[in-house]
């Protein structure tokens, strides 16, 4: 019963560290000659050699652990308690309940062995004497069988999960929305009755054969969505921009042909024509060694950096020349280095493997118009929307007015987006003479 002091659910139950005073968790050391009283650590302290009045490190200990079987080979002691707790919480026979409480074991598993040793077993002999086959059968090298779980996931409607599965719900196989969502309607107020004339009735037949038709419809789409791995549009735009642009837009104008190829066949066939880009790429490279009279591999490497050179001392000229023609107006240069500095900003954060988000583009937005140059400026780089802009900033201006001045603190409690928007918005309105410092 000492092994198991340390099972229950409570952590503050756990017995603390005789070094570092943290509760302690499975496994940690007991040691066996400064007993009693008990002198438990943890297995940093362990490892560091701890060492406190009587106790040093040298001594015998013993590892405490609840990973061991009692009553059924694959029944840990820790998960025989846990299964007595949910019992006692949800009630004899809730086992769908016991099972969401555990979260290790099905609601098959937890009645089966519940009444195999708690009910139809009340004396445990037969478990006791099997106890060294048990721990025999424990230290054997057995992979762990995968057990699907009955429990599939349920997102939110306004999670993240479910916009990137583009509101499947998994557990009823339907989409929030499904396709001619509103295919139902048409058949809401009819009703077949016996007094119905025969062009009555016909007509009513007709419209439920077209209801089965649309149903049709939706279940074949449904199954292209769900055999073409789409549920997932984030990991299956992922897996498109691996290809070349060449291949992209192959793959963009294939795509309405998907329905008619099984996903296998498809997916065959966009590869095979990505593997001919690619021999047909490399064939022109090595059409223009030849070319250019390059014999060898060596000398290929060196064509290569002779001509990365050629193309830097064309791209300088090419940038001289730009400079030149916008030198003499001072609005169009001022443009163009806005507009150098951003390539450079986007190069840089490629370098470093921190790549940002373009400008965003405001053209047709609602409330565009409603902004100046420097508003849109930062809607662009900030990438918000004129219409939640216009809201943030009259809300801030209306607290500003109220409190005779703001703070970033307040912004932030104001505006529920991510904190670095709120500051370039507030710093930005501070600058702009629009809202006062507190």
């Amino acid at each position: 019963m000492e092994r198991l002091t340390s099972l229950g659910g409570d952590p503050f139950d756990k017995p603390l560290c005789g070094g570092c005073s943290s509760y302690l968790v499975e496994p940690y050391i007991k040691c066996a000659d400064c007993a009693p009283p008990l002198f438990l650590l943890c297995l940093q302290c362990f490892t560091r050699g701890y060492e406190y009045k009587r106790h040093q490190s040298d001594h015998k200990y013993e590892i405490m652990t609840s990973d061991f079987p009692i009553l059924e080979p694959g029944w840990t002691a820790q998960e025989e308690r846990s299964l007595l707790e949910a019992v006692m919480d949800c009630g004899f026979g809730n086992w769908q309940d016991v099972a969401y409480q555990m979260r290790t074991r099905t609601k098959e598993e937890c009645e089966g062995h519940y009444i195999k040793n708690f009910i139809n077993n009340p004396l445990f002999s037969s478990t006791l004497l099997s106890l060294r086959q048990t721990e025999e059968a424990h230290t054997t090298d057995t992979a762990i069988p995968f057990k699907p779980t009955d429990d599939p996931p349920r997102p939110s409607f306004d999670s993240q999960l479910s916009r990137d599965m583009a509101g499947y719900m998994p557990a009823r196989a339907d989409f929030m929305e499904e396709f001619d969502n509103y295919a139902e309607w048409d058949l809401k107020d009819i009703d077949f009755v016996d007094d119905d004339s025969d062009i009555l009735h016909a007509l009513k037949t007709a419209v439920v054969d077209i209801y089965h038709s649309r149903l049709s419809e939706r279940k074949r789409r449904k199954r292209i969505v769900r055999d073409h791995g789409l549920i997932n549009l984030r990991k299956f735009q992922m897996l498109e921009r691996r290809y070349p642009k060449e291949v992209q837009d192959l793959y963009d104008i294939m795509r309405r042909f998907a329905r008619v190829a099984g996903p296998m066949e498809h997916d065959k066939f966009i590869e095979s024509h990505a593997l001919e880009f690619e021999l047909r790429r490399e064939i022109s490279r090595l059409q223009e060694y030849r070319r250019e009279g390059v014999r060898s591999f060596c000398g290929a490497r060196v064509y290569e950096r002779v001509k990365r050179g050629r193309e830097d001392e064309r791209r300088k000229r090419t940038l001289l020349g730009e400079v030149l023609q916008y030198v003499h107006d001072a609005g169009t240069c001022q443009q163009w280095l806005h507009k150098q500095a951003r390539q450079v900003h986007f190069l840089l954060s490629f370098l470093t493997g921190r790549r940002s988000a373009p400008p965003l583009n405001l053209t047709g937005l609602p409330g565009t118009e409603k902004l100046n140059e420097r508003e849109k400026e930062l809607c662009q780089v900030v990438r918000l929307v004129p219409g939640a802009y216009l809201e943030y900033k009259q809300a801030l201006l209306s607290e500003c007015q109220r409190q005779g001045g703001l703070r970033l603190a307040q912004a932030r409690s104001l505006i529920k987006i991510d904190v670095n928007k709120t500051r370039k918005i507030y710093d930005f309105l501070i600058k702009e003479g629009y809202v006062n410092k507190a």
